[in-house]
C-alpha cells in the first residue's frame, strides 16, 4: 500500500502558494489524488487541502515532514500533514436522548465513517446496552443535579484522562446535556463538536421544537458546531432545514428535527475526520 497523507494548511494570502506546494510535492515524487483552495478576501487569508500519494519508497515520513516544515515556515503557514492510512480515533458522548448515537454508531460499524470509537462516555447509563452491542467501552462518568464547581471540574478531569488515555483526536457531543466549563473547552479547543438542536441562533436552550412550534415556524433546522466556552457560538461546521406546517404538532416537529440533527452532526464528524475543516477566526472553510 502506498503511503497517502493530506495536507492542510493556510497562510497569508500571496502569490505562488499552489506552485510551491505542488512543486514541492513534485520534487519528491508525489503525486496529487485531489486538491481544494480557496482565499479570503475578508481575512486575507488562503488555504488548502491536498490529498497526495507518496510514489518514492526512498521518501519516509519524517524526511517529509521535516522538509515541509521549512517550506511552511518561510511561508508562515500553519499547516498540518495527516498520514490518511490512519483511522482517527473518536469519543462519543451523550446523555439520555441516543437518535446522535445510534446513527454515528451504525455509520461507523457500516464502514461510512472510517473512524475508530474506543470509548462511549455518558452521565446516565440508558446506553451502556447500546455501547455493548457494538463492543465499545462504556465510561459512567455521573455529574449531580446542581453539583458544585468542584465536583463538576472533579468530572471533566475524569473525562479528560479518558482522552489521553484512549488519544482521542475528535469528541463528539452527541446529545451530551451539560455544559462544558471553560477549561475543559479550552482543553477541547478545535477537537470537539457539538450538534444543537436547532437553526443557530434562533430558539436557544431548552425543548427548541416547542419553542419553534410555538412561534409557527415554517423551517426547522440543526447546528454542528465547534466547542468553544461562548455556549452555542462556537465556529459553525455544518447546518440544515426542514420545511415544516401548520398541521405538524410539536412531536412531530421533534421527530423531523431529531433526523436532521443525525445528518447535520454525520457530515459535520466526516467532514472532521477528512480533514475537510479549517478554521478561520470565527468562522471555518469546509472543503466538501
Amino acid at each position: 500500500m502506498r503511503p497517502e497523507y493530506i495536507l492542510t494548511l493556510s497562510c497569508p494570502d500571496q502569490r505562488g502558494i499552489v506552485h510551491r506546494v505542488s512543486g514541492f510535492l513534485s520534487d519528491r515524487c508525489c503525486n496529487i489524488l485531489d486538491s481544494a483552495q480557496y482565499g479570503d478576501a475578508q481575512s486575507q487569508l488562503f488555504f488548502m487541502r491536498v490529498h497526495f500519494s507518496v510514489d518514492d519508497p526512498a521518501l519516509t515520513d519524517a524526511a517529509l515532514r521535516r522538509d515541509f516544515s521549512m517550506l511552511a515556515t518561510s511561508m508562515n503557514m500553519h499547516a498540518e500533514l495527516h498520514d490518511a492510512h490512519v483511522k482517527p480515533r473518536l469519543m462519543l458522548m451523550v446523555s439520555k436522548i441516543g437518535h446522535c448515537l445510534n446513527d454515528l454508531l451504525f455509520r461507523y460499524k457500516s464502514g461510512i465513517l472510517n473512524v475508530e470509537i474506543p470509548a462511549i462516555v455518558s452521565n446516565h447509563r440508558e446506553f451502556e446496552q447500546l455501547a455493548a452491542s457494538y463492543n465499545i467501552p462504556f465510561h459512567h462518568v455521573p455529574l449531580e443535579t446542581g453539583a458544585s464547581f468542584e465536583a463538576k471540574r472533579a468530572q471533566e478531569e475524569r473525562i479528560l484522562e479518558l482522552i489521553k488515555a484512549h488519544q482521542i483526536d475528535l469528541v463528539v457531543l452527541a446529545r451530551y446535556m451539560q455544559i462544558l466549563s471553560a477549561p475543559m473547552c479550552e482543553a477541547l479547543e478545535g477537537r470537539a463538536i457539538n450538534i444543537h438542536h436547532s437553526f443557530l441562533p434562533s430558539f436557544k436552550g431548552a425543548k427548541p421544537y416547542y419553542q419553534a412550534h410555538e412561534r409557527g415556524v415554517k423551517l426547522i433546522g440543526a447546528t454542528a458546531h465547534f466547542v468553544t466556552s461562548d455556549l452555542d457560538e462556537g465556529p459553525i461546521i455544518e447546518q440544515d432545514v426542514e420545511r415544516v406546517d401548520h398541521a405538524m404538532d410539536a412531536d412531530t416537529l421533534t421527530a423531523i428535527g431529531r433526523d436532521v440533527e443525525c445528518v447535520v452532526l454525520a457530515r459535520a464528524v466526516k467532514w472532521f475526520v477528512e480533514h475537510r475543516i479549517l478554521l478561520n477566526a470565527h468562522k471555518t472553510v469546509v472543503f466538501k
